[in-house]
């Protein structure tokens, strides 16, 4: 038994020098030696961190169809390529033209007149360095690593309010600053308000899984969507 606690310790250790990453991977088919290491939490955690960043990547494209200049902005050649760019690579949701924004501030860019960037980059990975910052800026999970409930809350409270300036703010002429839900026509396409609410719906089941497992309690916060700001995540 001693052993066996022994070998799941060093494989944490080493495990904590590869685990770190913009973007959790599939995990691997079969038997790792790894997962000796690893809770039922670990692996919900990344489970659902998977799921999260499936939600964003599928909005992503869908975000890029709808506006096709952000696109052009990109230098990217087509969506695939312009999605690729945002979840590929070992960037750390940090961009150049993000001007050293990550999280929160990032997702602000995007909704600023003056700025002349590609809004859908900067809207997508601010919330991704925000997310990231949540799970810890981890990608796999193990016996030593302990999410914070509290941070996953806040990270689900913040995607809402990101989703509030989506479909509201506003230029000064009038127009959206990026296009999303259509609620015009026969048959409203709703499908980023869907894809949204998985993410918020994992962030928080999440949270209440690890706080009911490790008895802690998570201040739940009420704010107004058109005045809220976005809490903080450590």
């Amino acid at each position: 038994m001693l052993k066996r606690l022994v070998a799941s310790i060093c494989l944490c250790v080493l495990a904590a020098c590869a685990n770190h990453g913009p973007v959790p991977a599939k995990p691997a088919s079969g038997f790792s030696a790894s997962q000796l290491a690893k809770t039922d939490i670990d692996r919900v955690a990344e489970a659902h961190q998977r799921e999260i960043f499936s939600n964003l990547r599928l909005l992503t494209e869908k975000l890029y169809r709808r506006n096709p200049r952000e696109l052009k902005k990109s230098g990217q050649p087509d969506v695939a390529a312009g999605v690729a760019r945002i979840f590929e690579g070992r960037h750390a949701w940090n961009f150049p033209e993000l001007q050293g924004k990550r999280g929160a501030p990032a997702i602000h860019l995007a909704f600023q007149e003056d700025y002349r960037g590609d809004r859908v980059l900067a809207f997508i990975a601010g919330l991704g360095g925000m997310i990231q910052t949540a799970f810890q800026d981890k990608t796999e999970f193990f016996v030593l690593d302990d999410l914070d409930p509290q941070s996953l809350y806040n990270a689900a409270r913040n995607v809402e309010i990101a989703v509030w300036k989506l479909s509201n703010a506003r230029a000064s002429q009038g127009e959206l600053y990026l296009l999303s839900n259509e609620g015009a026509g026969p048959v409203p396409n709703l499908s980023f308000e869907r894809e949204f609410g998985k993410a918020i719906a994992s962030l928080d089941v999440l949270s209440k899984i690890i706080a009911d497992k490790t008895d802690r309690t998570v201040v739940k916060v009420i704010q107004s969507l058109a005045t809220a700001v976005f809490l903080p995540i450590k």
